[in-house]
């Protein structure tokens, strides 16, 4: 069993050097002129200050008039669709970075999880203002509850937290490690069909207020991805008994059994119905961004075949300028003060 960090621990180490990410001896005191993981430290300041955005800055009542007027049957069962997923994944992100927090031993990672958990939080408001905005109540109420009536849903919910509970309820060494890759995909992966549903309704000229929205969101994921990226580069370095034969076998399969669900789930919600998106493109591009997620953390692409992007206008069209202004011109994002994370 892992054990937790102490709140205070006075016998603890001061000196950076002997400083890890889990298994170390800290104070747990923010001595922040000692740093060791400056990576940790820089995600904090730009998910708690650069990054800000306000929900409520940008306007949703042209995209109510939209919904019940402009966008087909099959666009609003997508939109509802993704919406729930999204909710649910947002949902279990806060509820899980502080069981992480709780067994890292490098403060100034703390505190960049806690950046992380905030923003997933602010996502889950986004979400709940999105639908308040958009749909009636009775409408909002049955969207937060798809996952009781769609089994399909239900069971993508169920698959995407397993390793989560599987470490609450075992918190071994092993199970830490796939709550880690579980991380990892969920913010690396699992989002991505949603946004890419969004960002093809946005291009239409569509539910522009809503893909503004997604746009901040999958901004704050890339700045996760980037953390648990870092987190995992570094667990192989410094503590690389965790990474045994069998754990490594569990990761690729993990990678293979999230991709082919995220494919199934874009398939399903868009039903091959949506102008812009079909099936085909679903499948390169979640099979594409697979493979990069793989080799950005060191393990080689499970899919070859695929090299190339088939979606490259979704790169520009979810950027924030460097102008402050959004994408729709609709007026200026003066908390906007970065375009996308790159690695």
């Amino acid at each position: 069993m892992m054990e937790r960090v102490l709140i205070f621990n006075p016998d603890g180490d001061r000196e950076p050097s002997k400083r890890k990410l889990v298994f170390g001896n800290s104070t747990n005191i923010m001595e922040l002129n000692n740093i060791k993981y400056q990576w940790a430290y820089d995600l904090y300041k730009t998910m708690g200050f650069t990054n800000f955005w306000i929900p409520e800055e940008i306007p949703m009542h042209e995209d109510r008039k939209q919904y019940e007027k402009e966008l087909s049957p099959y666009e609003r069962r997508a939109y509802e669709l993704v919406l729930s997923f999204l909710i649910a994944l947002d949902s279990y992100q806060v509820s899980m970075l502080k069981e992480f927090a709780r067994y890292i031993s490098a403060p100034e990672l703390v505190m960049a999880i806690t950046s992380q958990e905030f923003q997933e939080a602010l996502h889950s408001y986004s979400y709940q203002f999105i639908l308040e905005s958009v749909v009636d109540p009775v409408k909002a109420d049955e969207i937060y509850n798809y996952w009781r009536q769609d089994e399909r849903l239900l069971e993508r919910n169920k698959v995407v937290a397993q390793v989560y509970n599987d470490f609450i309820k075992n918190p071994t060494e092993e199970n830490f490690i796939k709550a880690v890759f579980g991380n990892y995909v969920l913010e690396s992966l699992y989002f991505y069909s949603g946004f890419a549903f969004f960002y093809t309704l946005g291009r239409q000229g569509k539910m522009r207020n809503t893909v503004q929205q997604i746009r901040y969101i999958n901004r704050d994921e890339l700045t996760h991805v980037s953390l648990f990226r870092n987190i995992i580069l570094t667990l192989k370095e410094e503590a690389p008994e965790l990474f045994t034969p069998e754990i490594e076998k569990w990761i690729y399969e993990f990678f293979k059994l999230a991709t082919y669900q995220e494919i199934e789930w874009g398939k399903y919600v868009t039903q091959n119905q949506i102008l812009g998106i079909n099936d085909h493109l679903i499948d390169r591009y979640i099979k594409y961004l697979s493979n990069l997620r793989l080799t950005q953390i060191g393990y080689k692409p499970l899919f070859p075949e695929v090299t190339e992007n088939p979606m490259k206008w979704i790169d520009t069209f979810r950027s924030i300028n460097d102008t402050k202004t959004d994408f729709f011109q609709a007026k200026p994002q003066t908390y906007a003060k970065r375009t996308e994370l790159k690695w």
